[in-house]
């Protein structure tokens, strides 16, 4: 077994946009990088850096355990664990088939949560770990389509809390990212879906104002969330949350100070 006094990170979903670059960034900063995604093809990069591409496909159990497994074997710790990978399942609730809505859930929270139950033990045994998780600005509001996506992310928010309560005495702790609009594949994947799904019908209104909304939008780069990373990995005493991107800020304080009346209206004067 072969240790390192660097610590050891995995952070899923390195194959793109913000995943790649916490990999690449982390490399940058001395830290041991196992990036893990379903295209290791795509992860060429973090392997030249330094980095090592696993084949992990979060929504399988024997693909997560055997990943912990190899991190274990060549390391013997995982001091960080940056849960990353996700997507947005985009559709009107009434045509999202439940197949799909279910693969939404196992990708954004339980494919997570099973990651997470099998670092946990080797984080406890050295009394020392950090967790973060990448939640959106969209598990504290809402827009029409996303109600899978929403649902997920909601649910990853209160998980996350209890998490942070119930590992904090073995000197493990849980951060939560909240992204806004960033530079990925994201929105072009979501708009694909909700087109796909609900282009036409009785929701298509919804959807080419929808597409319209993202094709205009210039998000900021996964640089800016990348920094909050290493910020909460830094910090003696990391905050619970952190945000930042597109409208990231505005939006939350919105969400905090106006009632769910005005905050539909507000929401829904994007769509018209």
């Amino acid at each position: 077994m072969e240790t390192s006094a660097k610590p050891v990170v995995l952070v899923t979903g390195a194959s793109s946009g913000m995943g790649k670059d916490f990999a690449l960034r982390l490399l940058k900063e001395g830290y041991v990088v196992y990036g893990a995604a379903r295209r290791v093809e795509r992860m060429r990069d973090i392997v030249e850096a330094g980095g090592v591409a696993l084949n992990i496909d979060v929504s399988d159990e024997r693909s997560i355990g055997d990943g912990v497994a190899r991190i274990i074997a060549d390391q013997g710790r995982i001091d960080v664990l940056i849960n990353n990978a996700g997507y947005g399942q985009h559709g009107a609730i009434e045509d999202v088939p439940i197949e799909l809505a279910r693969g939404q859930m196992e990708v954004n929270l339980f494919g997570l949560a099973r990651l997470t139950q099998l670092c946990l033990p080797h984080m406890r045994a050295r009394g020392h770990g950090r967790i973060v998780n990448i939640s959106s600005i969209g598990g504290k509001i809402t827009t029409p389509l996303g109600g899978w996506y929403h649902a997920s992310k909601f649910a990853l928010e209160g998980w996350s809390d209890v998490l942070r309560n119930e590992v904090r005495a073995f000197g493990i702790e849980v951060v939560v990212i909240e992204p806004g609009g960033i530079e990925s594949e994201w929105s072009d994947i979501a708009t694909h879906e909700a087109v796909r799904l609900s282009g036409k019908g009785a929701y298509a209104n919804l959807v080419q104002a929808f597409a319209k909304a993202h094709s205009g939008t210039k998000a900021p780069p996964p640089s800016v969330i990348t920094e909050l990373v290493m910020r909460a990995l830094q910090s003696r005493r990391p905050r619970s949350r952190y945000a930042a991107g597109f409208m990231a800020k505005p939006l939350l304080l919105l969400r905090r100070i106006l009632s769910d009346w005005m905050f539909d209206r507000l929401i829904m004067s994007a769509f018209r």
